[in-house]
């Protein structure tokens, strides 16, 4: 099933203002200071950390559902780091920080799984051009 998503920019890049929908239920507003200035609203990175932590989430359970252990939840967090590479906007590091709830699993079995994830799941390999990013795993205590 393709996933959808539209979005539109309205005048320059320093005073315009941006609109996008994802889906049925997701939907925001961005400008240059929401992106490049931390200002409020939405930007792009937020939208990919949000669709790795969650595709990654995914993958992780099903692997660890495969490995017979299957999780009571899988929680991650992802910072999406822009800077300027060659005088140019650039996604250079995303970090995933995964806590899972996975009774009768050892935390050196869990960040093996996650590990496994974080390579194999579609948007980890969608942004495989990003030139750093790690992962941090541990079992919730």
């Amino acid at each position: 099933m393709p996933a959808r998503a539209t979005a539109e920019w309205k005048g320059d890049l320093r005073t315009g203002a941006g609109t996008f929908t994802a889906g049925d239920t997701i939907s925001g507003g961005f400008t240059f200071k929401s992106r490049f200035e931390d200002g409020p609203g939405s930007n792009p990175e937020q939208l990919i950390g949000a669709a790795h932590a969650s595709c990654f989430s995914m993958a992780l359970s099903n692997i660890l559902v495969e490995a017979g252990k299957p999780p009571e939840s899988v929680h991650t967090d992802a910072t999406v780091t822009l800077r300027l590479a060659d005088g140019v906007p650039t996604i250079t590091k995303i970090e995933l920080v995964t806590v899972g709830k996975v009774p009768g699993l050892d935390e050196a079995a869990f960040i093996e799984h996650a590990n496994t994830a974080k390579a194999g799941c579609p948007v980890s390999r969608a942004l495989a051009a990003v030139p750093e990013i790690t992962l941090k795993a541990s079992l919730a205590s």
